[in-house]
């Protein structure tokens, strides 16, 4: 191979490791900046009505009211974890009194057995209720919904859109409701905003790893070169 073209190999090579790097960089801030909104919604708790559910902004808010839950399938989420075993979390439609448009309430997560059946989830009361309101989990490349019936619908994202279609509900609010821990009332739940994905921490580790190949990737190339002028 030609000492030019390694170079240039090298140096593409090197430019993707370093993009990698500067992108797991950018998750961090983001994740990070997303901790310390959640931090100061929970430090301060000022109650807001459900009703800003219906606007993507702000982001993160402490909301309560009073409704009640709509006698649809509830939504399941699978590939949920909680203290190490895998399962669902589970969503009920609320229909809050001060709003027209419903919501999706997350009930709490719920184990999944061995041999994959469904979890049966009860229809709550109409109780006054508070919670995080927050964006839906990122949905990342695909949405699938992979089962349904006349109780659930089990799906692999939270896209709102498609599980008001599914659900045959002219619209859902484009923020979802974690309900208050404290609250008798679901299953097993917390305010844990990062329960299934990394940690910004865990993003500058591999932003670290990404960079020292990307100057590996040089150092390697720079030997190379050196030892082929030498022998020359």
């Amino acid at each position: 191979m030609p000492l030019w073209l390694g170079a240039v190999l090298a140096l593409v090579v090197a430019g993707v490791f370093a993009a990698l790097g500067f992108w797991q960089l950018d998750r961090m801030q983001l994740k990070a900046s997303m901790l310390t909104s959640v931090e100061q919604v929970l430090a301060g708790r000022e109650e807001q009505p459900l009703q800003i559910a219906t606007s993507a902004q702000p982001a993160y808010a402490w909301a309560a009211g009073e409704g009640h839950f709509l006698p649809v399938p509830a939504v399941l989420l699978d590939n949920q974890n909680h203290g190490g075993r895998a399962g669902v979390r589970a969503y009920r439609v609320f229909q809050p009194d001060d709003s027209g448009t419903p919501l999706l309430v997350e009930l709490g997560w719920l184990p999944r057995p061995g041999d994959r059946t469904l979890p049966q989830t009860e229809l709550p009361g109409a109780d006054p209720f508070a919670g995080l309101l927050l964006p839906p989990p990122s949905p990342g490349l695909v949405a699938t919904v992979l089962e349904r019936d006349d109780a659930r619908v089990l799906t692999t994202v939270l896209d709102v859109p498609a599980l008001a279609q599914a659900l045959q509900l002219p619209a859902l609010a484009p923020r979802v409701l974690r309900l208050d821990p404290a609250l008798p009332l679901g299953y097993a739940r917390d305010l844990e905003l990062l329960p299934n994905t990394l940690t910004p921490e865990r993003h500058l580790g591999y932003a670290v790893q990404w960079f020292a190949l990307a100057a590996a990737v040089l150092l390697v190339a720079l030997i190379t070169a050196l030892r082929s002028r030498r022998r020359r």
